[in-house]
């Protein structure tokens, strides 16, 4: 016979569950359905992505160049101590050479003294300080001895400096690289939103580009501002010969540079060394607060953690390497938080 027991039902707790569940599927799928729409950015929001991505690469860049600046002075510093360890090690090793010809000389008058056999097989930094029979060593070998020790003390603490700065080093190279990273993938994000643009939008944005690196060299008037002196003018002078290089970061010159790389350069073409970041830049001179008292040639620094820094080109206007797509150019002084301007 058939069994005629009626199907167990779901409990009322797994039923609200699968029932949850259920309308948060359709929730979802409605999201689903309704997302591909809204991710679409137009050209302008696009634009205002990527912009402020360059900028946070700009402060990446900066941190990168003062990583990239501290490694090579290092490696200058570690070269040098070195050298030095190398040439003392040459001395001291003249100075033992000639304590043994004394100690020969001595044995072959008469014998060696007892405390200079003694010194001649230990350690002469711990000997000196031992020693009870000081007095009966010779004027000449006292001498002898102290040069020695006062030699091994000097390499020991140039080494021992060698050691940090090598340490310092080697995290200054792990900084570097993590700001290269930081970089480059600020720089793959904004990429990453221009490829979402049409063929057309990414044309015309290139296009918007071209005319105001165009502009800003055929155009502009930079009116009659003096230069700050002449070492300021050779720099703007020499700056003004790379307009329309691009920006790279990381780049120094002569054709590539980014912000606070065509500065330095500029300057470094007027004979004058001035630090390689922008941050560094911001407290090289004078600083001027007021930008009716700019010059040309005056650094001028933006943004608040100083992350940028230009030329004053006069009548309100600063040459500049803008932004990664951007080449070197003049562009207005309000179109950047300006901060102060530093004169070299």
């Amino acid at each position: 016979m058939a069994s005629h027991r009626r199907p167990k039902q779901p409990s009322r707790i797994r039923a609200t569950v699968l029932t949850t569940a259920a309308a948060a599927a359709v929730v979802l799928s409605s999201q689903a359905a309704n997302a591909a729409p809204n991710e679409k950015l137009s050209k302008d929001e696009v634009k205002a992505k990527v912009d402020a991505l360059y900028e946070k690469a700009e402060q990446a860049s900066e941190k990168y160049d003062g990583a990239k600046e501290k490694q090579e002075k290092l490696q200058k510093e570690i070269s040098t101590i070195q050298d030095n360890v190398a040439r003392g090690q040459q001395d001291l090793n003249k100075l033992r050479d000639d304590l043994g010809s004394l100690a020969a000389s001595e044995y072959r008058s008469g014998g060696i003294d007892p405390s200079l056999q003694l010194f001649l097989s230990s350690d002469p930094d711990d000997y000196l300080d031992k020693a009870s029979t000081l007095d009966q060593l010779s004027d000449q070998q006292v001498a002898a001895l102290k040069k020695i020790q006062d030699k091994q003390r000097e390499l020991a603490q140039e080494r021992a400096e060698a050691s940090e700065k090598l340490k310092d080093l080697a995290a200054t190279r792990t900084e570097l690289g993590k700001q290269k990273k930081d970089v480059q993938a600020k720089l793959a994000s904004a990429q990453k939103l221009l490829n979402t643009l049409t063929a057309k939008e990414k044309a015309d944005l290139e296009a918007e580009q071209a005319r105001a690196d165009r502009s800003s060299s055929s155009r502009v008037d930079l009116g009659s501002t003096t230069a700050a002196s002449g070492r300021a003018a050779a720099a703007f002078a020499a700056a003004q010969g790379v307009i329309g290089s691009p920006y790279v970061y990381g780049a120094s010159g002569p054709s590539q540079f980014d912000c606070s790389g065509l500065t330095s350069w500029a300057y470094a073409q007027a004979g004058v060394s001035i630090p390689r970041t922008s941050e560094a830049q911001a407290n090289a001179g004078t600083r001027i607060y007021s930008e009716s008292d700019l010059k040309v040639g005056d650094l001028v620094i933006f943004y608040g953690d100083y992350h940028h820094v230009g030329l004053y080109a006069g009548n309100g206007q600063v040459l500049h390497a803008p932004h990664t797509g951007a080449s070197v150019r003049y562009e207005s002084i309000s179109n950047m938080p300006f901060q102060f301007g530093v004169r070299i």
